[in-house]
């Protein structure tokens, strides 16, 4: 069984924007695209991942903040701003990735800043460049998305996204993202399971689906 389909439980519905869902992965090198409005709708994830910012798309009044976790040695500053991080090139498992930026009383955040930086399928940061790197803006409804592809691993970590997001004015959130049903999330030192993203099988990849919440001041 694929190490994320214990999860696919957790049903991601497909917005009438998309397609359709379908199952299926590449690790083909997989074409540059651009960004798009379209969105993931999501039913509650399993166990504890991303409870609050779930609890906003529920409609709770209220939600703890986005846990944050360190920056890490790879971060660049003045990354591209792009919503897709595939180039011609990119070698790996394409992955999507949707959500909606909330403040801490569950109002979605319009023009908030996400930065996504992370490793290429082979477990390797771009250090020199940009590559694998880009940040964007959420819309008038706090969303956004992401197109990249799903990282690889390197000694003593687990998959992870980083990302970097603040509210327009607001203090600044560093945290990682994480994938469900992965081996290695067990024993790194790091990993916290309010970080997981709701992962799904996709007809040329993987969806996932994480809400923020920020502080706004």
């Amino acid at each position: 069984m694929d190490r994320r389909m214990i999860f696919s439980v957790a049903v991601v519905l497909c917005a009438t924007a998309l397609t359709g869902c379908a199952t299926g992965t590449t690790n083909q090198p997989v074409p540059a695209t651009g960004s798009t409005s379209a969105a993931i709708e999501t039913a509650p994830a399993p166990a504890a991942a991303n409870s609050a910012a779930l609890a906003c798309a529920a409609g709770s009044q209220s939600a703890s903040q986005t846990p944050e976790l360190t920056e890490g040695p790879f971060f660049k500053a003045n990354s591209p701003e792009r919503a897709s991080l595939l180039e011609t090139n990119t070698a790996g498992t394409k992955l999507v990735i949707t959500g909606t930026v909330y403040t801490t009383d569950c109002q979605p955040v319009a023009h908030a800043l996400l930065d996504f930086w992370q490793a290429d399928a082979n477990g390797a940061y771009d250090n020199s460049g940009y590559i694998l790197r880009g940040h964007q803006y959420t819309d008038a409804n706090g969303r956004y998305q992401l197109t990249t592809i799903v990282p690889g691993l390197y000694t003593g970590r687990t998959e992870h996204v980083h990302v970097k997001v603040q509210a327009p004015n607001g203090p600044v959130i560093t945290t990682q993202l994480f994938f469900p049903g992965v081996p290695q999330n067990d024993s790194d030192g790091i990993f916290n399971p309010a970080l997981l993203m709701v992962i799904q099988q996709g007809s040329d990849g993987e969806q996932g689906q994480y809400n923020f919440v920020v502080p706004t001041q």
